[in-house]
């Protein structure tokens, strides 16, 4: 009996420094993965778009994170929790798309909609080129080859990770992705600028956030910059969000004192247009949810965005019902006072293919 218990007591501990061992090789992997992309990174413009824009015409741009393809209506994502009106917490179940049918469902649904509006420009987030949380299935090729080849496009990555074991019954994998901007102007020039995220052990789990500087020129002498952006999302407390918005200021800034135009679009990971409590919901408003008004933007810009009918994003911790899932305005504009709003405008997919909605701006360069 006593050496049946040692040999037991000895497979136990067996097991026990195996696993010890295992986690502790796993995160030297995790950590030896991680890495920054470079600031500043020059980006490369594929196609051959030509032309110039000028000042009073009108011109339009479409801004739509496609959610890598994975936020089909059936979806839930494990990283997101919320609260239902009775008090009942909620919690996401998958790590990556139910399966690649409904990838290549979603982004194609997503890209036909997109080339349907005949935007002149479209800024896109959340596009894997390979991931496994995406069956390794590359849509941003999917999306190039469906809008056409009267755009050019540029592409920054924002997403670079080891494989991460994550949830244990559905792990998120290995993924690269990015946001994408496509033109039908010529892109003289676009820069991926990284934005600052958190330094703590977090970072090896979250996207490397960055924005896209992209510039086409106008007939008069000037610059349209066009930046498509992405900010962080889990963000307690809203810390590196400020630090992203500041930065993002800076930038700007500098941009409209050189007498540029411009647009910065993409999805804020903000409130933007006032729209909590908007629209029909059996859930309470998320602790996430920070608003983003004109009074935090920098001198000379203004936040475009509209909660007029539907929401842009829809909470992702339960499949998508309507009327159920609350509904944010997270994406939208932020533009320098020489571009002229003429509208604005939710695109209501029902979220089909992704947990947003396109948001459609229609400007005019004074």
């Amino acid at each position: 009996m006593k050496k049946t218990l040692k040999i037991i007591g000895i497979t136990l501990l067996a097991i026990v420094l195996v696993s010890v061992l295992a986690a502790g090789a796993y995160v030297i992997y995790v950590v030896a993965e991680y890495d920054r992309i470079p600031e500043n990174q020059k980006l490369d413009i594929v196609g051959s778009a030509e032309g110039v824009t000028e000042t009073g015409v009108e011109y339009t741009v479409v801004t739509y994170n496609i959610g890598f393809g994975a936020y089909t209506p059936d979806f839930s994502f494990f990283m997101d929790s919320g609260v239902m009106s009775d008090g009942t917490v909620v919690t996401g179940k998958y790590g990556k798309a139910i399966d690649e049918e409904h990838v290549l469902n979603a982004v194609s649904g997503a890209a036909e909609f997109l080339k349907s509006q005949d935007a002149d420009f479209v800024l896109v987030q959340e596009v894997d080129t390979d991931g496994d949380r995406s069956y390794n299935v590359n849509e941003l090729d999917m999306l190039t080859e469906t809008l056409g080849e009267s755009y050019e496009h540029t592409f920054a990555v924002n997403f670079h990770s080891a494989f991460l074991m994550y949830p244990l019954n559905d792990f998120h994998g290995k993924n690269t992705a990015g946001i994408a901007t496509f033109s039908r102007y010529g892109i003289t020039d676009s820069v991926r600028r990284s934005y600052p995220v958190d330094d703590g052990f977090a970072k090896f789990f979250d996207l490397d956030r960055c924005f896209a500087v992209n510039r086409i020129s106008v007939a008069n002498g000037k610059e349209l910059v066009l930046i498509n952006s992405h900010m962080s999302a889990y963000d307690e407390g809203g810390t590196i969000r400020e630090q992203q918005l500041n930065m993002l200021n800076e930038v700007i800034a500098a941009e409209y004192a050189a007498g540029n135009y411009v647009i910065a679009g993409g999805d804020f990971n903000h409130e933007l247009a006032d729209s909590l409590g908007t629209f029909p919901s059996e859930q309470q408003t998320p602790e996430w949810a920070y608003p983003l008004t004109n009074e935090m933007v920098a001198d000379g810009f203004r936040v475009v965005a509209t909660k007029e009918g539907t929401g842009t994003c829809r909470a992702a911790e339960i499949p998508y019902e309507k009327g159920v899932n609350y509904l944010t305005v997270l994406d939208g504009f932020i533009v320098s006072d020489n571009v002229k709003t003429v509208s604005i405008e939710n695109l209501d997919t029902d979220f089909e293919f992704s947990d947003h909605n396109p948001v459609k701006f229609t400007f005019v360069l004074q």
